[in-house]
């Protein structure tokens, strides 16, 4: 049995570490935050993922998952040391890699046998280096320790999905010994046949960048389609649809909306775009990228604008979905920051609801009114507006949402309700890139 410590318990480290206990792997998630920790182990899960507390709990009660907030103990305790802290946008687009730096030289204050560092984080290309050379600094015995690069491709709100049953797995390391022990980490998934890749470090760095900005590409991409769609006469939905059957391109990703958000698309693409300037390298696509989610954001706020003939003022908005996308309580470069701030500076009132993300948002806008349902937001409000695509939302009893509305306008960023319903019910609507009827 591989002994496991996972050095940060944010999103990637409690998934990665519940992930990994339910490979078999014994487990200690460690981090400085003794509250989040003692809270762990009270039962307060700190993000919100599908089945995620399940996980948990079952790996805690077989013994193969704990929690510390000894990092030191958890490291002299383990063979495999993973870093999952964060890598947050700092200066000029670059990662800031300091927390990273930070574990890395108390790994290497604490190396009491060899051990393999893996890097979970998303880091810029070249940073595996660093860290080696970093660690190496401290050692008398640079042979001590091996370094692996495993990036980490979980999609929030499906996190553990992706976790358990990935599309590939990808080991980063110049060491076959290191090698070998993280695939036997991996073990039921070769076993199951899942593609198990072994690169250089510096591949397995690009590879999470790459992927990343590619998928952000594709989002930018259709949401300019849909656009275009708007102009021409013609169905995003069935243009998409088309495209995606084709096996060079594929659907996924293929959803016009009001833009992406979250804690990794937007920060990837300023960093891809900022090593590219270190080796004095335009990356045209990315920039585009970045420009083009930033006019999505800016676009609906123009739909709602024309919607009420150019006036909002005083006017109260309900906004249904804060968080970036469904299954999540993630805000962070959520479009609907972007939406209510522009309500508000406007000077519009919102009504905000979401059925996970309330809490998220109001620590990041305060002057808003928050309700636990979505009919207390709408009441009285004259327009709604959805941001998120939550199933509960998919199902809206439009007839209630008219009679309660005290306006009739319905702004629909995520193209998930009928327009033949809204029609019928005489609201005053808009999508993205659909045919209105």
């Amino acid at each position: 049995m591989n002994k496991i410590a996972i050095i940060g318990t944010g999103y990637v480290g409690l998934v990665t570490g519940a992930g990994m206990a339910e490979f078999g792997n014994k487990v200690i998630c460690s981090d400085i935050d003794k509250i989040k920790i003692d809270n762990i182990k009270s039962g307060i899960i700190p993000i919100y993922e599908p089945g995620l507390e399940e996980i948990i709990n079952r790996n805690i009660k077989n013994n193969r998952l704990s929690f510390s907030s000894n990092i030191i103990e958890s490291i002299l305790q383990s063979d495999v040391i993973v870093i999952a802290v964060g890598t947050p946008e700092g200066e000029n687009g670059k990662a800031d890699m300091s927390f990273v730096f930070s574990v890395a030289e108390t790994i290497s204050k604490n190396i009491n046998d060899y051990k393999i560092i893996v890097t979970k984080s998303t880091v810029p290309i070249g940073s595996g280096r660093q860290i080696i050379n970093l660690i190496n600094g401290e050692l008398n015995n640079p042979k001590s320790f091996d370094y692996v690069s495993n990036p980490e491709f979980l999609r929030e709100g499906s996190a553990l999905k992706d976790f358990l049953w990935p599309d590939r797995v990808i080991i980063g390391t110049n060491s076959e010994k290191a090698y070998k022990i993280m695939r036997n980490v991996y073990r039921p998934l070769y076993i199951n046949k899942n593609p198990i890749m072994h690169t250089s470090i510096e591949t397995a760095e690009m590879i999470k960048y790459a992927s990343n900005s590619f998928l952000a590409l594709k989002i930018s991409f259709i949401n300019e389609i849909a656009n275009l769609c708007e102009k021409v006469g013609a169905d995003v939905h069935k243009v998409a649809n088309a495209m995606g059957q084709d096996g060079r391109i594929s659907d996924k990703f293929l959803h016009p909306g009001p833009g992406f958000g979250g804690s990794c698309f937007p920060k990837d693409l300023e960093a891809l775009l900022s090593i590219s300037n270190n080796y004095n390298m335009k990356m045209k696509t990315v920039e585009s990228a970045i420009m083009a989610n930033e006019n999505q954001k800016k676009r609906m706020v123009e739909k709602l604008v024309r919607l009420f003939a150019g006036n909002i003022k005083k006017k109260t908005i309900a906004v249904l979905g804060l968080s970036f996308k469904a299954n999540t309580d993630d805000v962070r470069e959520s479009s609907a920051i972007h939406m209510i701030n522009s309500i508000l500076n406007m000077g519009g009132f919102v009504n905000a609801y979401d059925p996970i993300a309330n809490n998220e948002m109001s620590k990041i806008i305060k002057k808003i009114n928050y309700f636990d349902s979505l009919y207390g937001a709408v009441s009285n409000a004259d327009a709604v507006v959805i941001m998120t695509e939550w199933n509960e939302f998919r199902s809206l009893d439009l007839k209630k949402i008219k009679s309660i509305m005290r306006g009739e306008i319905f702004l629909d960023t995520r193209n998930i309700i009928s327009m033949d319903e809204l029609s019928s019910l005489s609201f005053v609507y808009d999508n993205v890139g659909r045919i209105k009827k």
